[in-house]
């Protein structure tokens, strides 16, 4: 492209904008580098592959099959970018034939014979020794095959419905009159690594077909290969809402819609076909045939079927072989609070609001603290929090169940329709609500995103409220893998528009307008609009002026023009983004002072900061909403500014080691490719993750040893 034609690139143009979907399979891109890198320890990289199983399952899930469905309908409007749905659809398919070939090389080049090499071989049941098939097949008989359930398909056995995800047979079967058909399901609560005594593993589906004949003793097998499909996510769950609210089902009915959109799920269409690259073409077609889709929906491959199950491989210790274990701490100002005292860490809290960085800090010595503490406190009168996750044996629900037997008012914001999470969600709900517990399902039309807890105390001086505000989810488990932040603060102006938000989202009326927070959809999209328009003025004056922010995505069409009008003027622009990004950097006479760049590293980056420069005087925020046009438009988030200078010079240093990442991190070319950064020769390595583990760990040994020598 000539320097003339960028130029003439505005912000209305198609060529400004970089696809979604390219976008996300680019993020996907750097997960599979990490499965690649032979500096990532061995047992983690078979991580980075499970992990990049789950991410096509769910692309394939949601965003192959919206493109697909809008494909169905006749759908000819085209992308920011100016793709149409067909064009989409075969521009992403060609990218993830790239990632199936590139994740086959390298499990059966490189993954496997590194596992064989430090005694924990993924073995081909062909492979096997004698007293190793012998093994293998006597635990079958008895803990597989009593499960196993053959399914014909003939003039009298119509085709099989097949579940979504799950690992099947395609076993062929000679006959006088030709060949037959049967599928055989592998059960999916039956352990997909078969281990063996002397060390490594059997994929259990080839220890089915390797003993066919004790399921079909009577049948003889011309051939046998395996296959697994991939539904859509067919109904949009806030369409659900919408219905609900709008009087279109009888009111109080969104928890019996969700369910029944569970349900149909596991019938909506097929979206994918996978297959193990040794079945033959006519036997590819006939199955597409068999599930109403085409040869293009169909993807084979040389490596197991299944990936997402590598991160269930059941391998104990080989610390050697994974990253050095890594323990959060505990807050510098938590660590000396008397651990059975309920009412320490309120006052910790009095004492100023504290910044949270899980997980190099605990979620469990801070968050969960917080809660418990609230739960036993005889002193809290009620307790508020939202979940849009949580994990399946919850301390936080336990905690909440606990203060509502003890007497305390505990309400409960449940988002049912947070998307692969609605069937815990609603079973959470019904807990809470057996226990007395008022629980809520979000708001009319909008999902409920927002990271919220707040505890009302009977203090000396009358009511105080203690708030935490959050960018990830109340999750003890993400906690220990995902990088988020919170603050904890009893401010009275923070506390009472996040009462305000509370009030909202259960009495479904409108709140008065926040003082602090910025609330999606009311004012969050004006505020940051407004804030992106003032340091454009900023740099225009000549005073100080530069926008950093970290998000997951950055998606939303308006915000993406006013950061190319404020990089017109000058603002230098620095985002951190993890996922997906569609702003294109770097464009002359359009982005030129914008630079974009994503870390990818051992923990998921999650958390949300914006930091605006105002002349020498920042203003700094962080809370739940990503730059999407879903978190500003069609869900119910929040973000908090960050007002106590000593936390704005901790979030001014975490952006500084970003940005000075020369290890981890990825710079997003003009074009929509990723680059990742190498230190120069002689140049210090620098990853940021490393980084904080470091800082937080030293801080605890620094705080440890005050306290000794006090």
């Amino acid at each position: 492209m000539s320097k003339k034609t960028e130029t003439a690139i505005t912000a209305t143009d198609h060529g400004a904008f970089i696809n979604r979907e390219l976008s996300w399979l680019a993020f996907a891109r750097r997960v599979l580098a990490l499965a690649e890198d032979h500096e990532v320890p061995l047992l983690e990289r078979v991580k980075f592959l499970g992990i990049m199983g789950s991410l096509h399952d769910e692309f394939f899930m949601k965003r192959i099959g919206g493109l697909k469905r809008q494909i169905r309908r006749g759908v000819e409007k085209r992308s920011i970018d100016g793709l149409t749905p067909g064009e989409e659809l075969a521009a992403c398919r060609s990218e993830i034939l790239i990632q199936v070939e590139a994740l086959s090389r390298i499990i059966q080049d490189d993954i496997r014979p590194a596992l064989a090499a430090a005694g924990l071989p993924i073995l081909a049941y062909e492979d096997l020794g004698k007293k190793q098939r012998a093994e293998v097949t006597e635990s079958f008989k008895r803990s597989v095959l009593p499960i196993l359930t053959p399914l014909a398909v003939d003039a009298e056995h119509p085709f099989p419905f097949i579940s979504g995800l799950g690992l099947n047979l395609a076993v062929s079967l000679s006959e006088k009159k030709g060949v037959r058909f049967v599928r055989i399901k592998v059960p999916a609560n039956r352990p997909r690594w078969v281990a063996l005594k002397k060390g490594g593993f059997v994929p259990l589906e080839q220890v089915i077909a390797a003993n066919l004949e004790l399921l079909l003793p009577q049948e003889r097998v011309s051939s046998v290969h395996y296959f697994r499909v991939t539904r859509g996510v067919e109904t949009d769950t806030n369409a659900i809402k919408t219905a609900d609210d709008e009087g279109l089902s009888p009111p109080g009915s969104i928890i019996s819609q969700v369910t029944d959109e569970l349900k149909a799920r596991r019938f909506a269409g097929v979206v994918r076909i996978q297959v193990t690259g040794d079945m033959p073409k006519d036997l590819q077609k006939w199955l597409a045939t068999q599930f109403q889709a085409t040869i293009e929906d169909v993807y084979s491959t040389e490596a197991f079927l299944g990936l997402a199950n590598l991160l269930s491989l059941p391998i104990e210790g080989h610390d050697e072989l994974r990253y050095p274990r890594y323990v959060p701490v505990t807050h510098p100002r938590l660590r000396q609070l008397p651990p059975a005292d309920v009412r320490a860490v309120f006052e910790e809290i009095r004492a100023g609001d504290l910044l949270l960085r899980h997980p190099y800090q605990s979620f469990d010595t801070s968050v969960l603290r917080f809660l418990e503490s609230a739960a036993l406190d005889p002193k809290v009168l009620a307790i508020k929090l939202t979940i849009y996750r949580t994990s399946s044996d919850s301390p936080i629900v336990r905690a909440l169940l606990e203060a509502a037997r003890r007497g305390k008012q505990v309400a409960v914001l449940v988002e049912i329709t947070a998307r692969f999470d609605e069937a815990p969600n609603i079973a959470w709900g019904r807990l809470l609500e057996q226990e007395g517990v008022h629980v809520s399902y979000g708001v009319e039309k909008l999902k409920t995103h927002v990271k919220l807890a707040m505890v009302v105390r009977e203090e000396e001086d009358g009511l105080r409220r203690y708030v935490h505000v959050g960018t990830g989810n109340y999750h003890t488990g993400t906690a220990r893998v995902y990088e988020d932040l919170g603050v904890l603060s009893c401010d009275p102006v923070l506390a009472a528009d996040v009462a305000g938000v509370f009030n909202e989202l259960t009495s479904a009326t409108p709140a008065p307008d926040f003082a602090r927070l910025l609330v999606a959809p009311k004012t969050m999209r004006k505020r940051f609009t407004a804030l992106i328009r003032r340091e454009a003025e900023h740099a225009q004056a000549g005073r100080p002026s530069g926008i950093r922010a970290k998000m997951n995505q950055l998606q939303d069409p308006a915000t993406i023009r006013e950061l190319y009008a404020a990089s017109q003027t000058g603002v230098p622009i620095s985002l951190n983004v993890r996922g997906l990004c569609c702003l294109r950097p770097g464009i002359p006479g359009l982005s030129e002072t914008i630079r974009v760049y994503g870390v990818a590293g051992r923990f998921l980056e999650h958390g949300r900061i914006y930091w605006f420069e105002n002349g020498g005087e920042p203003e700094v925020f962080l809370g739940s909403a990503d730059w999407m046009k879903r978190n500003l438009d069609n869900r119910v988030e929040t973000i908090m500014p960050i007002t106590d200078p000593a936390l704005i010079r901790e979030l001014r240093a975490i952006f500084d080691v970003y940005e000075r990442d020369n290890a981890s991190a990825w710079d997003l070319q003009r074009d929509g490719t990723y680059v990742r950064r190498r230190p120069a020769e002689g140049e210090p390595r620098v990853a940021a993750q490393e980084v904080f583990m470091s800082q937080a760990q030293g801080e605890e040994v620094t705080s440890i040893a005050a306290a000794s020598s006090g």
